[in-house]
C-alpha cells in the first residue's frame, strides 16, 4: 500500500497543535511527525513532562482540552501518538539531538531510535 505525503497543510497543522499545547502550559518536550511502520498514516508524536504520563488517557484528555481551549477546530485535529517520556524511543531521540540548538525542520528517517525505527519524520522540536 502507498504511503500518504506529508504536505505543507500538514505541517502548518501540527504547528498549530504544538503552539496551543505551548500557550496551554503542556509544552511538549518532543513534537515531530512520524512515518512509523506500526501504521500506514503519519502521527504526530508528543512527548511532554508536562502531560499527565500516569495513563495515556488522562494525557490525552489533557491535549483535547489544550486544543479546545485554544479553539482549534476537531475536524482538523491530526491523529496524535502521546509517548511517555521514559519510553527508549523518546529517550534516544532526547539524547541524540540534546546538544542540538535548534531541530525544527530537521528531516529523519530510515533510523532506529531506542526501540523504534522511523521510516521518516518532520521534527518540531526535540529537547
Amino acid at each position: 500500500m502507498d504511503t500518504a505525503t506529508l504536505v505543507n497543510f500538514d505541517i502548518e497543522n501540527g504547528k498549530e497543535v504544538i503552539d496551543a499545547l505551548d500557550r496551554n502550559g503542556k509544552t511538549p518536550n518532543v513534537a515531530l511527525w512520524a512515518k512509523i511502520p506500526d501504521y500506514e498514516d503519519w502521527r504526530l508524536v508528543i512527548a511532554s513532562d508536562r502531560l499527565d504520563q500516569t495513563s495515556s488517557l488522562s494525557g490525552y484528555t489533557e491535549i483535547n482540552e489544550a486544543l479546545k481551549r485554544a479553539g482549534f477546530p476537531f475536524r482538523r485535529k491530526p491523529t496524535i501518538s502521546l509517548r511517555p517520556m521514559d519510553k527508549p524511543f523518546i529517550q534516544a531521540l532526547r539524547r541524540t539531538f540534546a546538544s542540538t540548538a535548534d531541530t525544527y525542520g530537521m528531516r529523519l528517517g530510515g533510523q532506529m531510535f531506542g526501540d523504534q525505527y522511523l521510516e521518516d519524520a518532520f521534527v518540531y522540536r526535540i529537547r
